[in-house]
């Protein structure tokens, strides 16, 4: 099961990195700053997949939760950095934070089902 989450991880890494590569992505715009949405959106997932996979190595939920969205705010910053380099995209401070606030919803959401099925 570790080789299975830390391959689940692993390819939605890349996954995020070959959209990132891309000089513009096709996604319909209702509004200003939609994309921060996508941005939480997408470090969310990846953010539930880190855990999954860190879980197997670590068992205090507070250190788990942190490990995981500091992983994925650290890939987020690379990403916005790699996308400096691709022509058409550019690196946006606020899609890091948006990259982060996702990730770290997801933890907050995993540590309050937690304590709910602690209680129940």
């Amino acid at each position: 099961m570790r080789l299975v989450d830390f391959l689940g991880l692993l390819s939605y890494c890349l996954f995020i990195y070959g959209l990132s590569d891309q000089a513009s992505l096709s996604a319909p715009m209702w509004f200003d700053h939609q994309d921060k949405i996508y941005h939480a959106g997408a470090y969310f997932v990846m953010a539930l997949l880190a855990w999954r996979c860190l879980r197997h190595w670590l068992n205090v939920p507070i250190i788990l939760a942190l490990l995981s969205v500091t992983l994925c705010s650290l890939y987020g910053i690379s990403d916005e950095w790699h996308q400096s380099f691709v022509d058409g995209r550019s690196a946006d401070i606020a899609d890091w934070m948006a990259d982060t606030a996702g990730a770290g919803l997801a933890m907050f959401g995993l540590s309050r089902l937690g304590k709910r099925n602690r209680t129940a």
